[in-house]
């Protein structure tokens, strides 16, 4: 019987950004769920941040190469890769100059929010996408890591809908405690349409905060996790309000057998749906 396979799209990981939050909880459980009994893959941002001599990133020609459309303007996509020795893993990184070259994550110098923090979102999202088709690679669970990879459960419930790369995928949305962002665009709605996605699709965002696109994030995805110990109340709220298997916060020593149960139980009940 062939290994499930788990594609983790996170804002960080660890040793690429520095080992708190995100970064640490995604190293630990996407190593830990590989060493177990699962495929990965393993996506995050190219950020300027992150060191490509020291971790050896290095471009993967045939993968590069595509341009996509955001806010109805062509964006090139560049793919890198670097390994992590200790732990027998390889990330990918979605890179573009525009979008993540500057030496920052969300804010700049001045703690103020990049402006096209929306659009840096869109592009990493759909760059996963197109990426892991080209790959070949089908995942039965699609595990997205704060509020970046938001928009990621929308894209492939509406956008890639009929894609049958994805047709039987798991969504799930961890979000977390990531302090104050900033607002987001007031435009991001109207830059959404132009991947045709409708107003009642993308209402929540009405009010653009970071707040909305993780409440976004939970409206389309099948599960949600809670990645930190306390998160936002109204973010809280709105996962108990949506009804959807819900993984509580976990502690570093419950973390990976938690998610494997949550895992197997959610490829369980698909399956016993589809007969």
């Amino acid at each position: 019987m062939s290994k499930k396979r788990v594609l983790y799209i996170t804002q960080e990981i660890f040793p690429f950004l520095p080992e708190e939050g995100i970064a640490s909880s995604v190293r630990r459980l996407s190593q830990g769920v590989q060493e177990e009994d699962k495929e990965i893959r393993v996506f995050m941002p190219r950020f300027g941040v992150v060191n490509e001599r020291r971790h050896q990133l290095h471009e993967v020609i045939r993968l590069s190469g595509m341009n996509l459309v955001i806010d109805d303007a062509d964006h090139p996509l560049i793919i890198k890769v670097a390994s992590i020795p200790k732990a027998k893993m390889q990330v990918y990184f979605i890179d573009n100059d525009e979008f993540f070259k500057r030496k920052s994550i969300c804010k700049d110098a001045e703690g103020k929010c990049h402006a096209d923090n929306d659009e840096r979102a869109m592009f990493f999202c759909k760059g996963v996408l197109e990426t892991v088709k080209k790959l070949g690679w089908t995942p039965d669970i699609v595990h997205c890591h704060g509020w970046m990879a938001g928009l990621m459960p929308l894209y492939l419930k509406k956008m890639y809908a009929n894609d049958p790369h994805f047709e039987n995928v798991k969504i799930i949305f961890t979000s977390y405690d990531q302090g104050e962002v900033g607002p987001l665009s007031d435009r991001i709605i109207e830059k959404l349409k132009f991947d045709n996605f409708l107003e009642e699709d993308i209402d929540l965002l009405k009010k653009p905060t970071v707040e909305n696109l993780n409440m976004l994030g939970i409206k389309w995805a099948d599960a949600v996790g809670m990645g930190s110990e306390t998160i936002n109340k109204t973010i809280s709220s709105y996962i108990e309000e949506s009804g959807k298997p819900v993984l509580e916060y976990q502690t570093e020593e419950t973390l990976i057998p938690a998610h494997q149960d949550f895992y197997n139980n959610i490829l369980a009940n698909d399956e016993v749906l589809a007969d």
